[in-house]
This record gives C-alpha cells, structure tokens and sequence, in this order.
C-alpha cells in the first residue's frame, strides 16, 4: 500500500521540513500540536491538524495514545516522528506497527537493539565496528568496575545503558572516585531512563566528534552518505557541525564509510541512520547509533545532493535506495549553525515575541525554520528556533558564506545565539580545524570579554 497520508508527530522545525518533503512528493500532512503551539508554523501549513494536549510535553508530544489516536481518526497511512521526543521510542513504534501504519524509520526491534548503549556496543563488536575499550556488557557492581578500571587505564568514564544527552554519565579520574560516580550514574539512569544499567569505557582525553550518515532499504541495500564533524559543541550539545569532516585524509574517510556502510547492511538496518564516533590519534572509537534523522542532516543533503527525508518516505514505502556506494559522490562542503533563543553569553532561554525575522538568501544559502513576523516562541520547548546552512565549493568557501549570511539573519524581539557563531566562525582555530569536543568551552571563557 503507497504512503498517502503521513501524520508528524512533532512540532517546530522538523515538522515544517518534513512537510516540505512530503508536499513535494504529494503527499497529504497530519500535524499533531499542544495547546501552546496552536499558532505554530507547521499547525499553519499542514493539510490537517489535530490538537493532542496541553502544553507540558508528556502529556502531548510524548503522549503516544493521543497521537495514535490522531493518526487513525484522519486516515494517515504513516507516521513521521522528526527526531527527538518519541523518534527512537520502541514501544511506540510497536504501537504503529500493530495498528497496521507504517512508521518512517527503522523497526522497533531494530531501535530496542541500537538503543540500548550495551546492546549497541557488542552489535558493533559483532559486525566489525571499532569500539573503546571498556566492559563488554552492563557492569553490575562498584567492585567490578574497579577491577575492569584497572585493566584498562584511568580516565574511565561509567555511562547509562539506555541513557542520552548526557545524563547518567560520570568521569573517574582515580579509584577514590569510582564508587560515588558508579552509584551516581545508576541513579541518574534509574531516575530519567528507568534503567539503572551502566557500562563502562576509556575515557578519551581530547576526540573529535564524528558521524557516519546511513541509509539502508528493506532490499538489504545500504549507503554511507559522507562524515560530518560536529566537534564544536556545549554540555553534550551540538552547536555546529559540518560535512565533510576535514580532518579526515581520503583513505581515512574511505575506510570509516566503507566500515559503517557494511556495519549498516549486516544489521539489515532500514532507514535513515546515524553511526556516531569519537576520533582521536588517527584512531576511531564506536560511541552509539543514532535511529533517526538527525538535526544536522542538511549539511550531508547539500555535499551529496540527496533529500534524506524524501529517502526516508520512499524507503518506509518498500522501495529500493535506487543507487549504491559507488554512486555517492561529495561536492563541496556545508556548515550548519544552530539558531537557539538564549542569551549567547548565559544560555539561558529567551522565550518570546518575534517582531521581525529576515533571512539571508543567495546559491548555497538555506535557512530551516518555524519562525514568522508575529510568532511568540514559547518557553515549554527547545530553545532551537532556526538553522543557518550553507554550501561552499570548500570549506573556506563555506565558512565565508556562513559569516556573511549570519550578519543577514535577523531575528528581532527576543535574543538568539548568532553572535555566538559570529565569534565562532571568526576565530583562527575554527577555522583552521583545530577543535575537539572539549574546544568550545575553552573559548567560551574569553568569549564577550
């Protein structure tokens, strides 16, 4: 049966980029909203919309029976989850599937697999993914994991099995350490995660951030779509990211996509994908598998000209990728700057009303966006209200881009983080590629000073 109707369950930015994918296939739209974003973009430019709840996230974005509900009351065939709230959810997914609709990402044994960091962690093992050195499996008590941190060497760090964005993660310097980090991880991952499961790993000192896009069919077909480096990031948190990674030599970048794309294959994995490493000394770590599309997706469709969310639906659809790995071809390469509402000294939220949003526009200039003149941001959500992506013939070309587009970009009435990746974009070690995961917060001591 051919995708008809496909209901979004998520809100923003994402909603609004799925639906142009869909409308360009001819696809009819389902937007799902919480009372708070009734005035929202994607509720505006959907084919229906449907209200699922008051504004707290749990009891609508995350709120799987309304939304189900939703998706069966307007005849949708699909659902789309975006990324974040309930996009690498297994049970959720599993509700689709026995409802008979097609959800447009990997199946929930699939997401189960990948989602559990343990899991995750002896799958790559299996198929041949490097990994960091650390527990094989779930480390049970504070006694063994001082014994496994004596084996492999301090700095280790004791992560949650089925955790994210950071929580549930504590680095041990020393022995004298391990027993309030290993109960401190437990709890947290008990209390956000609902799994008190940890494992433990080499802590790395100073990697680089980087991540292989996949794309697999239901055929047994699979792609690597190029390495993005998203290095440049706060508290686990990505700020900018770019493809294709530059550190990377031609060889380097031929082995690592050659790894992931037949990494992807042997797991049959279906849709699109995100096979994430920490990369230092020449050297590539496994650190987790992403099952969804991924925030920064644009920057991989502009060096590889492919619509990952279109290849999303036509994959969902039982159709085959259509080309193989020696079609992928790179151009260029592309830089995407998130546009948060915050303060770009303090991070705190700026929630608020849009008076005026101009966006920059040239070749090689794209701007994804919910925001219109008139729009208050609400303070429930994100802080993410934009991306700046741009495309260059290289990455100094892109880079010269981002910079003038950035002093293009207008978002008036409440303050955002631009002047931020002004400073970024400006400063010689960014641009010389001279960053890790720890580089950001080094800069941002002298940044405004």
């Amino acid at each position: 049966m051919a995708i008809n109707k496909i209901l979004i369950a998520n809100r923003g930015e994402i909603a609004v980029r799925v639906m142009k994918a869909c409308r360009e296939l001819g696809i009819k739209t389902v937007a799902v909203y919480s009372t708070m974003d009734k005035d929202s973009l994607h509720v505006k430019l959907a084919d229906q919309a449907i209200c699922i709840g008051p504004a707290p996230s749990a009891k609508s974005y995350l709120n799987t029976t309304a939304i189900m509900t939703a998706a069966l009351m307007t005849g949708a065939d699909a659902i789309h989850p975006g990324y974040g709230f309930l996009s690498e959810n297994a049970n959720f997914v599993e509700m689709i599937e026995d409802h008979g609709l097609k959800f447009i990402g990997p199946s929930s044994k699939l997401i189960r697999k990948m989602g559990d960091k343990v899991e995750a962690k002896l799958t790559a093992i299996s198929v041949g993914i490097p990994t960091v050195p650390g527990s094989k499996g779930a480390v049970e008590s504070v006694q063994e994991a001082k014994e496994l941190a004596e084996k492999i060497g301090f700095p280790v760090v004791i992560k949650a099995a089925s955790g994210g964005g950071g929580r549930g993660i504590n680095r041990v310097n020393s022995m004298d350490e391990m027993e309030a980090a290993f109960v401190s991880s437990r709890l947290e991952a008990k209390s956000y995660f609902a799994d008190p499961t940890v494992y433990m790993e080499k802590f790395l000192t100073n990697p680089k951030h980087i991540e292989i896009q996949v794309l697999g069919d239901e055929h047994g077909n699979a792609v690597a779509l190029g390495a993005r480096d998203c290095s440049v990031q706060r508290n686990n948190q990505k700020i900018i990211e770019e493809c294709d990674a530059a550190i990377l030599t031609p060889e380097v970048r031929k082995h690592i996509l050659n790894v992931a794309q037949q990494a992807t294959a042997k797991i049959g994995y279906s849709n699109a994908g995100t096979i994430e490493f920490l990369y230092e000394n020449g050297e590539f770590y496994f650190m987790e598998m992403n099952t969804r599309l991924q925030v920064e997706h644009p920057v991989t469709e502009e060096v590889y000209g492919v619509d990952l969310v279109k290849e999303q639906i036509r994959v969902a659809n039982g159709e085959k990728l259509g080309y193989t790995q020696a079609d992928v071809k790179a151009n260029g390469a592309a830089i995407e700057c998130r546009i948060n509402a915050e303060d770009p000294k303090t991070f705190v939220p700026n929630a608020g009303l849009v008076t005026d949003f101009v966006v920059p526009s040239g070749p090689g200039i794209r701007v994804d966006s919910f925001l219109y003149d008139g729009y208050k941001v609400p303070p429930t959500y994100d802080s993410m209200i934009a991306k700046l992506i741009v495309h260059g013939k290289d990455r100094a070309d892109a880079i010269s881009k981002a910079k003038k587009a950035l002093d293009g970009l207008e978002v008036k009435g409440i303050k955002t983080n631009i002047p931020l990746h002004k400073a970024i974009l400006n400063d010689p070690e960014f641009v010389e590629g001279k960053f890790t995961i720890n580089w950001l917060s080094g800069f941002l001591k002298t940044f405004g000073n």
